[in-house]
């Protein structure tokens, strides 16, 4: 059931009739409780939900990437996932993301940020995906170029062959051997421009589809925890940047101040 939908209760018989300013006020408190607990895009209605849930954003990309929070890659468990389940959607749907958070709300900018990386390592994959398709064809064209001339050479030295033993039956082995070579090496561009390249062309497609989808974040913690530190340790509990503090030749500490037989104690 929906946040926004009410159902009577088991003992509610067909047909009763329902107090419509109880009904109302009831939906009005639900739709402010909802609304003071999301936070991102808007998802329209034709879209298919992808839902995740964490303890922490920081949950959701590499722990041992040092890259800045826009520019960090998911974790592979959490992109297997999103993945995974974006694979069982029909191709043509619309996309959307709902980060299921289990804690309270940080800073008010958190739900652009995790878009964007988001968005960006999705759209980083979609680039990957089709530079490995445009190498594919590259490779595939080079292979077909050098089948082809090994092709058109084994036919032509098994004919020479055939023709200059006078059609003996050691001439005929040796040239549908040639012949039976040549196809073989007509096996490599044949896979890779029949087979090879449409799934790593539908992966470009559902990449594209992941890096333009809206992304929203549900806080399911208590407000005002405290929580969202773990996610954002350098901002300070007033929601601003913490002051930096420069020492300068007069506010620094003299840390040679002390005798030799100090020091040496």
């Amino acid at each position: 059931m929906s946040q926004h939908d009410v159902t009577p209760g088991p003992s509610a018989e067909r047909g009763a009739p329902i107090a419509l300013t109880n009904l109302a006020h009831v939906h009005w408190d639900m739709s402010a409780q909802a609304e003071s607990r999301l936070a991102g895009d808007a998802i329209p209605d034709d879209c298919r939900v992808i839902e995740v849930r964490v303890a922490e954003l920081r949950q959701l990309f590499h722990s041992n990437d040092p890259s800045p929070f826009r520019e960090r890659d998911l974790d592979p468990a959490a992109e297997r996932f999103i993945v995974d389940w974006s694979r069982e959607l029909p191709t043509d749907a619309h996309l959307a993301l709902v980060v299921h958070l289990e804690r309270d709300a940080g800073p008010a900018d958190e739900a652009v940020i995790l878009r964007e990386a988001i968005l960006e390592f999705f759209g980083q994959r979609e680039i990957a995906a089709r530079r490995t398709l445009r190498d594919l064809f590259r490779r595939g064209r080079i292979s077909l170029a050098i089948a082809l001339a090994f092709l058109t050479s084994s036919v032509l030295v098994g004919d020479w062959v055939a023709g200059f033993f006078d059609e003996s039956r050691l001439a005929q082995v040796f040239r549908e051997g040639l012949l039976i070579g040549g196809w073989v090496a007509m096996w490599r561009p044949i896979e890779v421009f029949l087979y090879d390249w449409w799934p790593i062309r539908a992966d470009a497609r559902l990449f594209s589809r992941l890096s333009s989808m809206p992304v929203r974040i549900e806080y399911r913690g208590r407000p005002s925890s405290g929580a969202w530190r773990r996610d954002w340790p350098a901002v300070p509990a007033g929601g601003g940047q913490a002051p930096e503090r420069v020492i300068g030749r007069q506010d620094a500490p003299d840390l040679h101040d002390h005798t030799p037989e100090q020091e040496r104690a």
